[in-house]
């Protein structure tokens, strides 16, 4: 058995061929938000567990299953993050940012789930989310959802689908469980296990089944809309109005649900159909009542978060794909003993042209080896310093993309040079 290390699994290391796709995408998406005015914010990756106990709820999945949870030398319990709203809610009621709303944020970075690996899911993942406080209007939920479909524009992706629901707000959600609950119970030896433990703890969840066995079952439960208060009603449909105002076609899922309480009117998903069963890349909704529920006054919140890995793998499947960026230029020496003049004059060319990718040569090896490396490298041109151009003050440049002859010049009409040829 080999003795090498190995990543943990369903952790996976992200290669230097990759991280370029990787920067793109982050680009493309904080550019969207950039845009609409959201600010950064930054929180822990690891929280106490109470947090998520608090926020998430102790009957949930993911806090009786999922969590990285374990006790540091002083026994406090403390979780790696498998979500990022409750932290930030923590973060903004900690450091007083309610005081001043609305608040517009975003964050980005890896959560941890432990749950079986398999394709889209993975148990280090990254995610994008977005949380606004203090608006309470469907405005600011049209805003969100225009605005992420404008990160798939910017991001090159298409057929996505919006679907979007109300869930009314807790009382009328109360009264609906209690009817979804009694219709289930009537069909009990109809729902699989998992089904039957979220019947007891949250029939609501039961929407959720991807059991195409209970596809029919759940079809036919009755539906949320027809017990809407008459406020998120009106909520829902303005937020419908400004949707087709705007030209996004929302799809409108009665079984589309959450399962928390402090969940209330809007939720919504984008959802591809070319990744498989893992179809969802953005879930997004209001959150009401979480604020409360962490000790702070009542706030409305609202918010959605994506998976960059599933929208690396849409895009990928897409035919999108980001192209690593090329050095403008190569820069070597024909022999080692010219090497630290070539490093001066690398630092020189950087300083004038600060926006350029400018690779020095290292590792010795004969002229043939470091043209091919240059060459390897993508970049546009090669700058050649060898004794002769040493002793001229001058150098070679050549290009490694057409068939320019290569030019030798002085130092001091260099600049000059490399602009007109990579022009």
């Amino acid at each position: 058995m080999s003795n090498l290390l190995q990543a943990i699994r369903g952790m996976s290391d992200i290669l230097p061929a990759d991280t370029v796709r990787w920067r793109q995408l982050e680009k493309d998406i904080i550019g969207v938000l950039s845009a609409y005015g959201y600010d950064e914010i930054r929180m822990p990756i690891v929280e106490a567990s109470s947090v998520f106990h608090r926020s998430i709820g102790d009957t949930t999945d993911i806090v009786q299953k999922e969590m990285y949870s374990f006790d540091d030398r002083n026994g406090d319990s403390l979780t790696l993050r498998p979500e990022g709203t409750a932290g930030c809610v923590r973060a903004v009621l900690q450091h007083r940012l309610l005081h001043q709303l609305p608040q517009r944020l975003w964050y980005m970075g890896p959560m941890f789930r432990h749950e079986r690996p398999q394709r889209g899911r993975q148990r280090q993942f990254h995610q994008i989310g977005v949380e606004v406080f203090g608006a309470e209007g469907p405005d600011i939920d049209a805003e969100l959802i225009l605005m992420t479909a404008r990160m798939w524009q910017a991001l090159g992706l298409r057929n996505l689908r919006l679907e979007v629901n109300s869930l009314g707000t807790a009382a009328a959600r109360a009264n609906y469980r209690a009817v979804l609950s009694d219709y289930f119970r009537a069909h009990e030896e109809d729902l699989d296990a998992d089904s039957q433990s979220r019947l007891t703890r949250n029939p609501l969840r039961i929407l959720d089944s991807k059991n195409p066995e209970m596809a029919a079952l759940i079809a036919a439960a009755p539906s949320l809309s027809d017990h809407l208060d008459t406020e998120s009603r009106e909520h829902f449909d303005a937020l419908l109005e400004i949707l087709s105002d705007s030209g996004i076609d929302a799809v409108v899922n009665p079984r589309l649900v959450r399962g928390l309480d402090y969940y209330s009117r809007t939720v919504f998903e984008w959802i591809t159909t070319e990744l498989g069963a893992q179809g969802t890349v953005c879930a997004g909704g209001r959150y009401d009542g979480l604020v409360e529920l962490m000790g702070g006054k009542p706030v409305t919140g609202v918010g959605f978060a994506m998976g960059l890995e599933r929208l690396l793998e849409l895009r990928s499947a897409q035919g999108v794909e980001a192209a690593p960026p090329a050095p403008e230029c190569y820069l070597l020496a024909t022999s080692d003993s010219l090497n630290r003049h070539v490093i001066v004059l690398g630092e020189t060319l950087r300083q004038q042209f600060p926006d350029w990718s400018i690779v020095s040569h290292i590792g010795g090896g004969s002229l043939k080896s470091r043209l091919k490396k240059a060459d390897r490298s993508g970049a546009a041109l090669a700058l050649i310093v060898g004794e002769d151009e040493y002793a001229n003050q001058s150098a070679t440049v050549k290009s490694l993309r057409n068939d320019t002859a290569q030019v030798t010049c002085s130092l001091t009409e260099l600049n000059a040079t490399l602009e007109r040829l990579l022009d």
